[in-house]
């Protein structure tokens, strides 16, 4: 005990020094129990150092969170995969190993309103965040666009693209949801130029693509938009009755039940 007492300050100085916060709160337990397992130096050092590193990976995950703006509400494990048509639950399979993100390759969702296209992304993004430490960020179409047009205004609008494009994904919910102008959209448009090949966009809309002129206002806008979106590009279709109807169908038919007895 005297000898850790004598070494103690200067050990701490030095793991203060290094930025090792964990092993500062472990180190003094681990070697008690180290000297009753009769663990060697290798197995001892190798506790602290794999103790600090695991608390650095969850900081690391708190933070990428944080930066996401993930409705966190809205994971994989709330999400009934099984309501997923079968090559839908395949590539949601393969989504989850992030190897599309290391592509550029972007993922478009399409599905009826309730369909659970927006559930369905940000449960997979928060899985890549989660257990591959994936930069990504949501956002909802419109809230993106009202940005962007401040951005433009301000004479920022590069270096906003700029800060979006740190994100390996980039999840754009409910395009065409709302009605804009031409003006409104072009800045979408932009954005999704600057993007394309340098970052995936994984985005959710319940209109086809034959319908997105009248998101974009203009042909060839439409055209090149949808081009630089499809060239590298997995797509999932969610062909399913709306998962809101299918509850409130249940809720209304159990009522129906409590009331007859």
């Amino acid at each position: 005990m005297s000898a850790m007492a004598d070494v103690r300050p200067a050990l701490i100085g030095h793991l203060k020094d290094l930025h090792l916060p964990t092993v500062r709160e472990c180190y003094e337990d681990t070697a008690r129990r180290a000297e009753r397992e009769t663990l060697s130096y290798e197995r001892y050092l190798l506790e602290v150092i794999s103790r600090e590193c695991e608390q650095r990976r969850k900081s690391r995950v708190q933070r990428l969170l944080r930066e996401s703006a993930l409705p966190l509400e809205k994971s994989l494990e709330n999400f009934n995969v099984r309501r997923l048509p079968t090559k839908a639950q395949r590539q949601l399979r393969t989504l989850l190993e992030g190897g599309f993100l290391d592509r550029k390759e972007n993922v478009l969702v399409f599905g009826n309103p309730g369909s659970g296209k927006s559930h369905l992304l940000t449960g997979l993004a928060q899985e890549l965040v989660v257990a591959r430490e994936r930069r990504m960020h949501f956002t909802k179409c419109s809230l993106l666009m009202q940005d962007l047009l401040a951005a433009k205004r301000d004479l920022r609008l590069s270096r906003e693209i700029k800060r979006l494009g740190r994100y390996e994904g980039l999840i754009i919910d409910d395009l065409g949801y709302l009605q804009q102008t031409r003006d409104d959209m072009e800045v979408i448009f932009t954005l999704l130029a600057e993007r394309y090949e340098r970052g995936s966009v994984l985005m959710t809309s319940n209109l086809q693509f034959s319908k997105w002129e009248g998101i974009f206002k203009d042909a060839m806008m439409t055209a090149a938009a949808i081009d630089r979106l499809v060239h590298h590009c997995v797509i999932v279709e969610l062909n399913i009755p709306s998962y809101r109807a299918e509850e409130a169908k249940k809720n209304q038919q159990a009522d129906s039940q409590a009331e007859g007895q």
